[in-house]
């Protein structure tokens, strides 16, 4: 096949493209410039080292590499969302939208235009198909058949798993991509660029805003979204402090909302937000502090990466990034939403967060946290 590899300058997808050079496909790696950081953000934004590392590797891979110029794309398509995410007071997460409306949106678009007939990334997902009239899903880099069913099952390292990033792909996307590093623990992961000699085998992930960098969102959203005071209460409404923004904070928050516990080793934890009064409601954590624990929610933006989600069903459902999927029964109310109700009470679901649903290892799709029922 002839296939695109999105080069980021990390290790992770300078492997994925050696391992399609290793299978024999026609490989081009691409570096999507997405950000320069002509704002100055508070953070290190190394567009121009990852660049040269990406093609470090392409060459000594002995693949053709390029730079696609996609800023504009991405301030309409994913900064715009996060902005106006946590400005409408939600918790957005730009990471799951880069990979449908960038890496498999506008790159794919630019990607047919010059004849490739798949992208990969460097995700730990593993891709599969199935055969009709075989009820096992076949874990192999080639496209499949026509009539064959295209899915998504977690990565091998269960460290690692990043499908929840992909719960927003639709179907045709699904069909095009490729992840060629899924099946790897990421030890044997970094002993392969060692192997292969590859510039980048030693070099630290990155922990930033997906393809920006270093960049802390913290500092991301106070260079664009003004700082808003207001009073932090608790669940009686005593004040016990000033926030800087109601944007800056997220439900479940422990951490650098400067509330002080008095109870020791039990903290503070941020369990609403209220924009009306722009007030920011704190409460000390335990096993039933209110507003932080909810079995029942309402999904929309309801999206899936093969047959439509649009029946009763019991599957798993992951509410953010590093959190277990629990045990739920997904209801469906048409129009893109549906029902969510948990076996077990979930800690800080959040509205604007992307709720990951699996059939066990299978990735059914994804949609979006509307409005959260507490008990």
């Amino acid at each position: 096949m002839k296939i695109l590899a999105a080069m980021s300058g990390g290790v992770d997808s300078s492997v994925a493209a050696a391992e399609l050079v290793r299978a024999g496909h026609d490989v081009s790696g691409v570096y999507m410039k997405n950000w320069i950081n002509e704002e100055n953000i508070i953070g290190h934004c190394p567009w121009e080292e990852d660049i040269t590392d990406a093609e470090a590797v392409a060459q000594q891979l002995g693949i053709p590499f390029r730079v696609v110029n996609l800023m504009t794309e991405y301030r309409e398509k994913v900064v715009k969302y996060l902005l106006e995410g946590y400005q409408a007071g939600i918790t957005p997460n730009p990471d799951v939208m880069c990979n449908r409306e960038m890496k498999f949106g506008v790159l794919w678009d630019w990607a047919q235009e010059q004849g490739f007939e798949a992208i990969a990334t460097g995700h730990y997902a593993r891709k599969a198909f199935s055969v009709p009239g075989s009820q096992f899903p076949v874990f192999n880099s080639e496209p499949g058949t026509e009539d064959s069913e295209h899915a998504i099952y977690r990565g091998a390292d269960p460290n690692k798993d990043q499908t929840y990033f992909l719960a927003m792909m639709q179907p045709q996307q699904v069909r095009i991509a490729q992840f060629p590093i899924g099946h790897l623990l990421k030890p044997e992961l970094r002993e392969r660029a060692r192997e292969l000699g590859l510039k980048t085998a030693e070099k630290k992930d990155s922990q930033g805003i997906c393809f920006i960098g270093q960049v802390k969102m913290e500092d991301f959203l106070r260079t664009f979204v003004p700082d808003q005071p207001g009073p932090i209460v608790n669940l009686e409404g005593k004040v016990l402090g000033e926030h800087r923004g109601l944007h800056l904070y997220t439900l479940g928050q422990r951490k650098g909302h400067g509330v002080a516990s008095p109870i020791h080793k039990q903290a503070y934890v941020v369990v609403a937000k209220r924009p009306q009064t722009n007030e920011l409601v704190v409460a000390i954590e335990n096993a039933d502090t209110p507003l932080l624990w909810a079995r029942k929610a309402t999904l929309h933006s309801i999206s899936s990466t093969g047959l439509p989600l649009n029946e009763k069903r019991l599957l798993q459902a992951q509410p953010r990034y590093r959190c277990p999927a629990g045990d739920a029964t997904f209801r469906p109310l048409g129009d893109g939403r549906a029902e969510l109700e948990y076996k077990e009470p979930q800690r800080a679901l959040t509205p604007g967060q992307i709720c990951a649903l699996y059939d066990g290892e299978r990735l059914l799709g994804g949609a979006v946290f509307e409005t959260i029922q507490h008990a």
